[in-house]
Formats: C-alpha cells, sequence, structure tokens
C-alpha cells in the first residue's frame, strides 16, 4: 500500500532543507563573530605589542654589539700604545747606551792622543 512506510528516510530531510532560516544563519553567524571577535582583536593588538618589543629589542642589541665592538678597537689602541710606549723605553735605553759608549770611546781616543 501506499502508506507512510513507503516514503524513504531521506524524504522529509530533503524538503526541510530549503527551510533554512538565512536570517537565523546570519544572526548565528554575527554572534559567533562578536563571541570570537573581541578576543581575536585582543590577540592581535598583544601579537603587535610583542613586534614592536621584539624591534626595540633587536635595535637594542645592535646598538650593544656595536658598542661592544668600539670596546674592542679601543682594548686594541690600548694593547698598542703599551706596545708603542714599551718600544719607545728601549730606543731611549739604546740611545743612552749609544751615547755612553761615545763618550767612552772619545774619552778613550783623548787617552790614546795623549799617551
Amino acid at each position: 500500500g501506499a502508506g507512510p512506510s513507503d516514503a524513504s528516510p531521506d524524504e522529509g530531510v530533503v524538503e526541510d532543507l530549503p527551510l533554512i532560516d538565512e536570517k537565523a544563519v546570519e544572526q548565528l553567524t554575527e554572534g559567533l563573530i562578536s563571541h570570537y571577535l573581541p578576543d581575536l582583536q585582543r590577540s592581535k593588538s598583544a601579537l603587535q605589542e610583542l613586534t614592536q618589543n621584539q624591534v626595540v629589542l633587536l635595535e637594542t642589541l645592535e646598538q650593544e654589539i656595536s658598542k661592544f665592538k668600539e670596546c674592542n678597537s679601543i682594548v686594541d689602541i690600548n694593547a698598542l700604545f703599551s706596545e708603542a710606549k714599551h718600544y719607545h723605553n728601549k730606543l731611549v735605553n739604546i740611545r743612552n747606551e749609544m751615547m755612553m759608549l761615545h763618550e767612552k770611546t772619545s774619552k778613550l781616543k783623548v787617552s790614546v792622543i795623549n799617551i
């Protein structure tokens, strides 16, 4: 017979599909968006702040590194100066020794002449 048992189980569902209320979907979507949007916006601003902080941190690090490099070159310069001082002292000593030798030899010459 043509009773309700003859209808396929999907038939009723298919008939219900066009009845989906677009307004309800829109309201649900808006509800979901308004529920999640503040959190997303907070996350976005937190991320932006984090990114800005990272940029500042990187710039500061670069400045510190360049300062460190400058310090290193200053240390090198100091080493050069102390080396120069050392060699200057050596030269002064050699000069003094040569002058002493010169005096001795001229004294020797004088004494040789006097013999």
